[in-house]
């Protein structure tokens, strides 16, 4: 064995009001099932009464303690990038990173959401129509869901946010990415629900603080399918009402394990197994 994996490797979650995460667990369940001496912490703003002004400071103290790397939430994920040396693709296109890789005095920022995204629905909802889906949610969450349809190959999204100016600022940005995509902010839910094959959820809604559906449920019709990125409660509002409507539908747990299969893959250069992190989430979440 090498003297780097004798050393613990070390990462970390920078973010306000992580106490619940389930990140940690995972990370260190998978590093331990690969022989890894693997440590994984929350620094949490809000526990320590810090800000995200603070992140200068505190990116600098994990290269000082020797971090291999970091996860990145809100409210961070923007505001970190004016500290780092290089960006993904990904990262860049979305203007948002997740995962921060410090190597050899670098700071590289990737986004693996978008990456989680696209993989939970390629095995979850497999051969599901693309030719137009709805999104509901603009923000951090729904960026990198769209980014992910998009680049699967959709032909048209529409975009509905409580607020217009942002799922307008989305849809021009995914515009300029996605050239050969149709990207519109909507402003009639119910007559793009009529044209749509599919449902994107990318708002809180459906979490324990803001429990219920986040659009009437007469507008889901058996013939769509409908992927949410709440996962915590596994089973949404949503998802219930729209299996019991006959739509085939795909829970938030495959977005938040893969987002982590990749960061752990960067944190630690092995290849995680990713069949093993579901079945330790889903024991975590049941």
């Amino acid at each position: 064995m090498t003297e780097t994996l004798l050393r613990p490797l070390k990462a970390g979650l920078i973010g306000a009001g992580i106490q619940a995460s389930l990140t940690p667990a995972m990370h260190m369940r998978e590093g331990a099932a690969q022989g890894l001496a693997y440590e994984y912490e929350l620094i949490d703003l809000s526990q320590r009464g810090a800000g995200p002004e603070d992140l200068p400071q505190l990116l600098s103290e994990a290269e000082r303690r020797g971090l291999c790397g970091l996860n990145i939430t809100h409210p961070c994920k923007q505001l970190v990038i004016p500290f780092l040396h290089e960006l993904s693709d990904e990262a860049r296109d979305l203007g948002a990173v997740n995962t921060v890789v410090l190597q050899a005095g670098r700071r590289i920022g990737h986004n693996t959401d978008c990456w989680g995204f696209s993989e939970s629905f390629r095995r979850g909802l497999p051969d599901a129509a693309l030719t137009h889906a709805v999104q509901l949610g603009a923000g951090g969450a729904g960026v990198a869901t769209a980014y992910a349809i998009l680049s699967m190959g959709l032909a048209a999204l529409t975009v509905f946010d409580r607020a217009m100016e942002r799922a307008e600022t989305l849809a021009s940005g995914m515009s300029a990415l996605f050239p050969q995509a149709r990207i519109v902010a909507g402003a009639d839910l119910a007559s793009a629900m009529r044209t749509t094959d599919g449902l994107i959820h990318a708002t809180p809604t459906g979490m324990a603080k803001y429990p219920g559906l986040p659009l009437p449920a007469e507008l889901l019709e058996a013939r769509h399918w409908v992927a949410e990125v709440v996962y915590f409660p596994l089973e949404t509002a949503l998802l219930a009402e729209a299996r019991q409507r006959g739509c085939r539908t795909l829970d938030g747990g495959g977005m938040a394990v893969f987002q982590a299969v990749g960061a752990f893959r960067l944190f630690t250069g092995r290849e995680p197994d990713a069949a093993r992190m579901l079945a330790h989430f889903k024991a975590l979440t049941a």
